[in-house]
């Protein structure tokens, strides 16, 4: 399992000899660069916040499923997916894809946002290539407004592990075979796709792929890339120790906390480390090139405003 500070150590060891000494190298801390938008840029980003938004999202019914790992079943399993079990879950819809750099710019634009640290094209905008790439560098605050203002939230952590692994706790989206290229985007170096040709962009910009990539590997929601390209800010604060005490009924995560929970992992990670089950954490305010998120949303009787049970009534 890599900690964001573990992660942050290998990035610096990547560029030595290549990028020594650039401060921001591939997912370093972008807390101190601040862009801002150019007259032009700005209306060339009304413009392209026109594109297509993928706002799909997919229904994972009420019912429960087997959360956490067993070392039994897994044996790569770490300590903090302890232990499996079943847990009820409230129905819930997510979104299908994770958020595009083209849906955080209709945000960016509504609320009067400087453009993202990634965006360094025409006065702040991202290229269009990158329309369908998962948006990054967003803090669990940036995440967590953007969901709201999208009339949506940010998945508990539960909710997320449900919506990537299904009812039948399979070690992978697709199932349990292991990852591959075909699959997910991972184990990457950064020397291939967008920087291939220009290592001066390793600086902010990683290989990332289209969200609506590897529909093999969809989960059994239909859920696309659960696993790899960016992992994925959930609501939660993280602690370590929380799934063995966690509640069986619609577990939220910690009361508080100092960092918040993320899953999924990214471009960088390897196949063990994009596992649904594994769980992490980072400082909220944390903006990482290969952190991003996707929203959700409860689904109620319209009736009597309550969660939907497992029958498609009102939970008890």
């Amino acid at each position: 399992m890599r900690s964001v500070e573990a992660r942050r150590m290998l990035v610096g060891a990547l560029v030595v000899g290549g990028l020594c000494g650039l401060e921001l190298a591939w997912g370093s801390d972008v807390a101190d660069v601040n862009p801002e938008w150019t007259p032009g840029g700005k209306k060339i980003a009304v413009q392209r916040a026109k594109l297509p938004a993928y706002d799909e999202m997919v229904l994972v019914p009420a019912g429960w499923f087997l959360m956490g790992s067993d070392k039994k079943v897994d044996k790569n399993a770490y300590a903090p997916e302890l232990p499996r079990r079943k847990v009820y879950l409230d129905g819930f819809e997510i979104d299908k894809y994770e958020v595009t750099t083209v849906q955080f710019l209709k945000f960016v634009l509504a609320t009067d946002r400087p453009p993202l640290v990634d965006w360094q094209y025409e006065g702040g905008n991202f290229q269009e290539s990158m329309a369908t790439h998962p948006v990054m560098h967003v803090s669990w605050d940036d995440a967590d407004a953007y969901c709201k203002w999208a009339g949506k939230r940010l998945p508990t952590s539960a909710e997320w592990e449900k919506a990537a692994r299904g009812e039948d706790g399979r070690l992978y989206p697709w199932g349990n075979q292991s990852p591959g290229p075909s699959r997910a985007n991972f184990s990457r170096t950064g020397l291939s796709g967008p920087v291939r040709d220009r290592p001066e962009r390793l600086l902010l910009y990683p290989p990332l792929i289209s969200m609506n990539k590897y529909e093999n590997a969809v989960s059994p929601y239909g859920v696309y890339q659960m696993s790899g390209n960016v992992a994925e800010w959930t609501a939660d604060w993280y602690d370590a120790n929380y799934y063995k005490n966690a509640p069986d009924w619609n577990p939220k995560g910690p009361e508080r906390g100092t960092q918040k929970a993320f899953r999924g992992g990214g471009w960088m990670d390897s196949g063990l480390s994009i596992r649904p089950a594994q769980r992490n954490g980072a400082e909220p305010n944390t903006k990482m090139n290969w952190l991003g998120f996707r929203c959700a949303r409860s689904v109620m009787d319209v009736q009597t405003g309550k969660p939907t049970g497992p029958d498609g009534r009102p939970a008890p």
